[in-house]
């Protein structure tokens, strides 16, 4: 099956902004991606009737994630930290559909880094708390037709969800035309036995996957069985883009709360552009080049002033 591929912003900066995307968006339509994907920090950082304009006149689709910082709570914690967590939420989903993103990802349940040994009874306790706190969010969502893609995180990030079993049963409550999983090859790395085999568990609640090296850089620069994952992605339908999401460590905020102290590839237009023609080869008909179909030229990295 061959899928759109797309790339974060991250790889470049944080936060988007209007100035920055202006900047980014032609370089990444004119390397051949099909997606961009927009995180959403806090709503107002860009406006999403512009980004529309500029990626329609690119030919680009995009994709929105959302970003649960410091105070963004849905589950275990208190009435007003849940409600603006709410809140914050609807504007993301808002931003999707003015885009035309059809999903919102990310660990839309507690702040990423919040971390603590739950309790047996607290694990027992979260599907429904999980649905009565998302549930509202994900009528919204409906409403503009758009999907909340829910993501686990791996050990070092939370300690709610990790694996795509805890996810599945977390989401039990919720309805899956409208709510799913997004899957990160680099937390699934991290934290599932089998990689493809987790994938294949999400099959039917799968609305968005986002692809980088173990370490975060450019696909392919790795130890991964990507053919296996591919064909897992077959198995289960998944249908929508593959999004290439990595972080800069030139930006102080973005490599702390990453954890990215290095350098992951030459450039950071090298991680994308080297990404993406590993992907289109992944994604090649054998016939194309009467084999076993490699990576396709993809022009070079626009050598221009760095997105702050």
């Amino acid at each position: 099956m061959e899928r759109a591929l797309g790339i974060n912003t991250w790889v470049w900066t944080s936060p988007l902004t209007d100035a920055a995307l202006e900047q980014l968006a032609p370089r990444v339509a004119e390397w051949g991606f099909d997606t961009i994907e927009l995180p959403v920090e806090n709503a107002g950082d860009w406006d999403p009737r512009r980004a529309r304009a500029l990626l329609d006149g690119l030919g680009l689709s995009a994709t929105v994630v959302l970003v649960m910082g410091p105070g963004r709570e849905l589950v275990f914690t208190g009435a007003g930290t849940r409600n603006a967590t709410r809140d914050y939420l609807k504007q993301v989903v808002d931003a999707a559909e003015t885009v035309g993103s059809p999903v919102v990802a990310g660990p839309a349940y507690t702040s990423v880094g919040r971390t603590w040994r739950l309790s047996a009874d607290e694990r027992a306790a979260l599907p429904e708390e999980l649905a009565e706190a998302l549930s509202p969010v994900v009528e919204h969502a409906s409403a503009a037709g758009v999907a909340v893609a829910v993501e686990p995180l791996n050990r070092y990030e939370t300690s709610v969800l990790n694996t795509v079993d805890q996810a599945v049963e977390a989401l039990a409550g919720l309805p899956r035309e409208h709510c799913g999983l997004a899957l990160d090859l680099y937390h699934l790395n991290i934290e599932e036995k089998d990689i493809a085999n987790a994938i294949e568990r999400a099959s039917g609640i799968l609305k968005h996957v986002q692809v980088c090296a173990n370490d975060r850089g450019a696909p392919g620069a790795d130890h991964l069985q990507w053919s296996r994952i591919v064909s897992a992605l077959d198995e289960t339908g998944y249908s929508g883009p593959l999004v290439i999401e990595s972080f800069t460590s030139d930006n102080a905020s973005i490599a702390a709360a990453a954890s990215v102290w290095r350098p992951l590839a030459a450039t950071q237009d090298a991680l994308a552009v080297d990404g993406l023609a590993f992907l289109r080869g992944l994604h090649r008909p054998a016939s194309a080049d009467g084999g076993g179909g490699g990576a396709p030229d993809v022009p070079a990295p626009t050598r221009g002033a760095p997105v702050d």
